[in-house]
């Protein structure tokens, strides 16, 4: 709870800072809020408790997701430096608005009500819609927020109609107390299940899961590459999580329901996802497709459906946000030093000959793609491990068959880049400048890659 309150307090702090005439005090003064947001979380550590009216439930699952979160944002935030040095730019409102953010997104792991869920989910999307159109004198940015708004919009009219489904057969939006409403009423079972699939299809929209993706590739590709980088992790932890508490607590009695809907969006997710991203020549847009792969990894543990899928969500959710932001952070620097027609080049051959012209970058983004990929002595390995193990104990062999032919699918677009930057030469010669905030940024993210792949257990311990 108390991170929610003081990000909605800091974030309008943050505005004021904004009449400041320096604005140098803006990014350290935001890291130092979330880091406050962190430590306060725990502060209900082992204190399991109801809020507002049994609206926000706190318990030490919800503490972890929410610090997940909240340092996802404080590792992404050092990335902006140098990116609002423009006189047009508005750096206190660009932090105050991803401050408010964060609020919905903490909202949306620690929710007990629907109505709760919906709210957060609303904060942290009104907020992205104005991030990704952000760069005004962009117009491919002004597409990608109109359409991610558009499209956001039907979303959420489709969650609620399932909210209301959902109502209507229970007679509350509380999550724990619908179950045994819904047992002694079967002419409710149909609308209760009518409400399964809307809220379940408007919530797979909002993680850019298939066939629910139409919108990813033109808004990550649009988007400021910093917010794409927010959106890419902060926003897939919530909403993960969301659709587990809401599979585990109220509709477990329904799997058989359910299942095939989370099934089919595990099946076009990894296929459509991993396939589009081989024929990708942007390394934006590659990244795009490859998050709606991820997506479908990410399921896996959902449908799993057990303690043991907490710690691998969890697990998966740390080490694809350590490292996207890595490779986000890396396009962002060589993107920046390679312009073409005054834009910034997002191309996989930006890359080419990057080992010679920056050794510590070649080394970030190939660590992060063997990530991503699932390479051995990396985060990404044991989080693929564990949702696989998900997968297993359900039973669902041939998923997790077609899962493992998929992921050898990602190994060949992922090591597009890292053959780029390792064996290609390239005629532009020039040094690229490194900012030392964003030098700690991409050596945090990528020692946390390392030892996570080294050590496990490190983030399943808490659980």
């Amino acid at each position: 709870m108390y991170p929610i309150v003081i990000l909605s307090i800091t974030g309008l702090i943050t505005l004021f800072l904004g009449f400041l005439k320096s604005r140098k005090i803006l990014l350290p003064a935001t890291i130092l809020f979330l880091l406050i947001a962190v430590a306060a979380g725990f502060l209900d550590w082992n204190k399991p408790g109801l809020y507002f009216n049994a609206m926000i439930d706190i318990n030490n699952t919800s503490i972890i997701f929410g610090a997940i979160i909240l340092i996802t944002a404080i590792l992404i935030l050092p990335l902006s430096a140098g990116r609002f040095d423009d006189e047009t730019a508005h750096p206190a409102e660009y932090y105050a608005i991803m401050q408010m953010s964060l609020v919905g997104a903490i909202i949306m792991v620690s929710f007990q009500n629907l109505i709760m869920l919906f709210v957060g989910i609303e904060i942290l999307s009104v907020a992205l819609y104005v991030l990704t159109g952000s760069d005004k004198r962009n117009l491919r940015g002004n597409e990608a927020a109109l359409k991610y708004f558009l499209m956001g919009s039907f979303a959420t009219g489709i969650l609620l109609f399932g909210i209301a489904m959902y109502y209507g057969a229970t007679g509350s939006f509380n999550i724990s107390a619908s179950m045994a409403l819904i047992k002694s009423s079967h002419e409710g079972k149909i609308f209760f299940w009518i409400g399964i699939f809307f809220m379940l299809i408007g919530l797979l929209f909002k993680v850019s899961a298939a066939p629910f993706h139409f919108w990813t590739a033109d808004v990550y590709e649009g988007a400021p590459t910093f917010f794409t980088t927010f959106m890419a992790t902060v926003v897939k932890t919530a909403g993960f999580y969301a659709i587990f508490k809401l599979i585990s607590v109220s509709f477990s009695s329904e799997f058989a329901v359910w299942s095939n809907l989370i099934i089919g969006a595990i099946v076009l997710s990894l296929s459509i996802g991993n396939i589009s991203a081989v024929y990708q020549s942007s390394f934006k847009r590659l990244l795009a497709f490859s998050s709606i792969s991820q997506a479908g990894y990410m399921l896996l543990s959902v449908i799993g459906m057990s303690n043991q899928s907490e710690e691998s969500l969890a697990f998966y959710s740390v080490s694809y946000s350590l490292a996207s932001i890595s490779a986000f952070g890396v396009l962002m620097v060589v993107s920046k030093n390679t312009l073409e027609n005054g834009r910034p080049n997002e191309s996989i051959s930006v890359f080419n000959g990057l080992l010679k012209k920056s050794p510590f970058l070649a080394v970030i983004l190939s660590i992060s793609l063997f990530s991503l990929s699932g390479i051995p002595l990396t985060a990404g390995f044991w989080g693929k491990f564990f949702v696989f193990s998900d997968a297993a104990y359900r039973n669902l062999t041939w998923l997790l068959v077609f899962a493992v032919i998929m992921s050898a699918v990602g190994i060949y677009y992922y090591f597009k880049p890292i053959i780029a930057a390792l064996f290609k030469d390239t005629e532009n010669s020039n040094t690229i400048e490194i900012y030392p905030a964003v030098k700690v940024c991409l050596f945090l993210t990528t020692l946390g890659t390392i030892i996570f792949g080294l050590f496990p257990n490190l983030v399943r311990s808490f659980f």
